[in-house]
């Protein structure tokens, strides 16, 4: 059942990038990206990148303004200090893009397309560098105008997901069971561990190591020297990031289970809290509530007790991590009848964004 579920996804993704080579329609068969900040939410879905207002729920800009057959994107864009919006493609042609976020402009000059493989990951922006994971199983380095800034990293196996830092280290999963810290000073890989299983979801910091999940059904504690050890389990795989709210790291696993663990004890808060399907999404707390998202549609609200504040059914599938803007909570759900939805903290739906034709 575990790996069906993962040759599932998987595949979605692929078939995507299969589509896109031979069809001339705009691509919408994936999951979507998503980011936001105070004014607009980028949603990557497809053939375009969508720049919606946050008050109205109206597009404000895409990129780009024709369907280009060869790119299609749902990597979460990222926006950076100096004002831009990085995204890469994963289609046959694969550049990494700077963008405007206000206008969708590209910045660059000269899109990076230095990789092999398709952009699946966001990057990280650390010390004026772009690290970008890319599906060849290299981290590229590259300065704040998208030329190489040293040679990448080969860390073997494909990379789904965003490195880490701590302020000093990197810190990378791979789907090929191992954990990598990088020095970025030295440019060179420091230790690599094996989890035992793949991992697709990033590092969660805390503050004397990290927390990763893995396809083994584990949560290991990571130190930057490479010391590590499991400190829980799931009863299933465990896809998305681990969330760290003070003393507190929650998680949830392919069963629908969400976990809440005392980091400074090892035990569990309440018992494994099942709202209804499959979670890949990372999880999402804001203030006193933490936001669930299920492969059946459904998004829920959880008090720190894990009762249900309240439930919402967006539809289609979600496999995108909800993301905050302000004072609403958004989502994109796969497959529905719209491509992005936002909420309140009450639960009541402020607007939701079809892209027109």
């Amino acid at each position: 059942m575990k790996t069906k579920r993962f040759l599932l996804i998987s595949l979605l993704a692929l078939g995507a990038i299969i589509l896109s080579a031979c069809s001339r329609a705009p691509i919408s068969t994936n999951w979507a990206g998503l980011a936001a900040d105070a004014e607009r939410a980028y949603l990557s879905n497809g053939a375009f990148l969508y720049a919606v207002d946050v008050q109205s729920g109206r597009e404000a800009w895409r990129y780009p303004a024709e369907a280009n057959t060869k790119r299609i994107f749902y990597a979460a864009p990222v926006l950076t200090q100096d004002g831009q919006l990085l995204i890469g493609s994963a289609g046959t042609d694969h550049p990494l893009i700077s963008l405007n976020p206000e206008t969708g402009k590209e910045n660059w000059a000269e899109n990076f397309t230095g990789a092999k493989g398709a952009w699946m990951a966001s990057p990280l922006v650390f010390n004026e560098k772009i690290y970008a994971p890319n599906t060849d199983g290299f981290l590229y380095i590259l300065d704040m105008e998208g030329k190489q800034a040293a040679d990448p990293i080969e860390l073997g196996g494909a990379l789904w997901s965003t490195p880490s830092t701590d302020g000093t280290l990197l810190y990378v999963t791979s789907l090929d069971h191992h954990f990598h810290v990088i020095d970025p000073a030295a440019n060179q890989i420091n230790e690599t561990i094996d989890l035992g299983g793949a991992a697709p979801g990033s590092p969660a910091v805390g503050a004397d190591g990290v927390y990763v999940g893995s396809f083994a059904s584990t949560i290991e504690f990571i130190q930057s020297n490479g010391n590590h050890e499991v400190i829980t389990t799931a009863g299933n795989w465990i896809w998305g990031t681990p969330v760290i709210d003070g003393n507190t790291l929650y998680y949830a696993d392919l069963d629908g289970v969400v976990y809440s663990l005392d980091i400074d004890s090892g035990r569990q808060n309440w018992d494994g809290v099942q709202p209804d399907g499959p979670v890949v999404a990372s999880l999402l707390v804001v203030a006193d509530q933490l936001y669930v998202a299920t492969e059946s549609g459904s998004f829920f609200a959880l008090d720190r007790e894990g009762k249900i504040a309240w439930e919402k059914t967006p539809g289609g599938k979600i496999y995108t991590s909800p993301v905050l803007s302000g004072d609403l909570i958004l989502v994109a759900p796969y497959q529905a009848e719209f491509a992005l939805v936002a909420y309140d903290a009450e639960g009541k739906q402020a607007w939701t964004f079809t892209p027109e034709k």
